[in-house]
């Protein structure tokens, strides 16, 4: 996707954010050092496994995560010269749900099942636009009307258990965009919906943006989302950020072995010959990181090195950025199963 053409404001710059959870398990650095900036009118995608610290991230922006068990160690999230990581809770209401906005992954618990649909989406409306009972009710079905939801003017008094999943997850993104927000972060947000209907979520997300410039964080598994709708990557592994880039960089010159193998991985119309290659292990224990680079037991690039540094960002040749110690064009690959297998013996 071609970079944007509205201005280039950062919006959002995030800053050594670091978030620690206290578990019985013990100690779980869930995102370590990220740093990323989220410019107007620009779509920022953030791919990687499950427990990569995608959706933490996102929760501490908001001020959503809780403490205790959670703590936000360090870092700074600058929006419009305010740190949202250090603002008052009163505060940070006013711009959450108005300024910025999010779309959560799971709409069964994201929903109040006690209240009716008007209910949840004009309370936005009410509170950060001003509007009255009956002009926030007509807001409301008009933003049904706009996510595919048919009969919007009946099924705006009903409540969330008379939607079906990817209904509910139509009726958060509604409320999502409601008060047209600078920033919208979206966590997973078609996972719950049909190819059709995905499609013209992100549509309706695009139009939002060129209409209004709105920038978009978009968190997802889906690489073909990441290609549709996103302008730079960052993909994260094990709490940190381990490559930066545009999206045609990334699918035409992946640097970071972990965003290979997350492409090899996932089949693609433009190489419909090749062999997908699944990834092989697990994602690492945050609360026991191995030393040196934590995707060094499942990298089929891995040197002696890797087990005792931990590689910081580099540039590119691009205006991207990765971390790591080789060059995956030159390496030599080995099987990382069996090193998988030689460890764990």
């Amino acid at each position: 996707m071609s970079s944007p053409s509205t201005s280039h404001e950062t919006l959002l710059r995030v800053e050594d954010l670091r978030v620690e959870f206290h578990t019985d398990d013990g100690l779980v650095t869930a995102v370590r050092g990220v740093d990323w900036e989220l410019r107007a009118g620009e779509t920022l995608g953030v791919v990687g496994e499950s427990g990569s610290g995608k959706s933490v991230t996102a929760l501490a922006l908001m001020g959503l995560i809780p403490q205790p068990p959670g703590k936000i160690v360090s870092g700074r999230a600058m929006y419009r010269g305010q740190d949202l990581l250090k603002m008052p809770s009163r505060a940070l209401s006013d711009i959450r749900g108005n300024r910025i906005a999010m779309i959560f992954q799971d709409p069964m618990t994201a929903l109040n099942p006690f209240l009716t649909v008007e209910d949840q989406l004009t309370e936005v409306t009410r509170r950060h636009m001003g509007l009255s009972a009956r002009e926030a009710t007509a807001h409301a079905i008009d933003m049904l009307e706009k996510v595919g939801i048919p009969s919007a003017s009946k099924r705006v008094f009903e409540y969330p258990h008379q939607f079906s999943g990817g209904m509910r997850q139509r009726v958060m993104i509604a409320m999502a965009l409601s008060c047209k927000p600078d920033i919208l972060i979206a966590d997973e947000p078609t996972t719950a919906l049909d190819v059709t209907i995905q499609a013209q979520i992100l549509e309706l997300m695009k139009e939002l943006q060129e209409q209004e410039g709105t920038a978009i964080l978009m968190i997802t598994h889906d690489l073909g989302v990441i290609a549709n709708i996103a302008h730079r990557v960052q993909v994260m592994y094990a709490g940190r950020v381990v490559e930066k880039a545009t999206v045609d960089e990334l699918f035409a010159n992946p640097r970071h072995p972990y965003t290979l193998g997350l492409l090899e991985s996932a089949p693609r119309v433009d190489k419909l010959e090749a062999e997908l290659r699944p990834i092989p292990g697990q994602p690492p224990d945050l609360s026991k990181l191995p030393g040196g680079c934590s995707f060094r037991p499942r990298c089929p690039f891995s040197i002696a090195d890797c087990s005792r540094i931990d590689p910081p960002l580099v540039k590119s040749n691009s205006d991207g950025s990765y971390a790591c110690l080789v060059n995956i064009d030159e390496a030599p690959r080995h099987d990382a199963t069996s090193q998988i297998s030689e460890e764990l013996s």
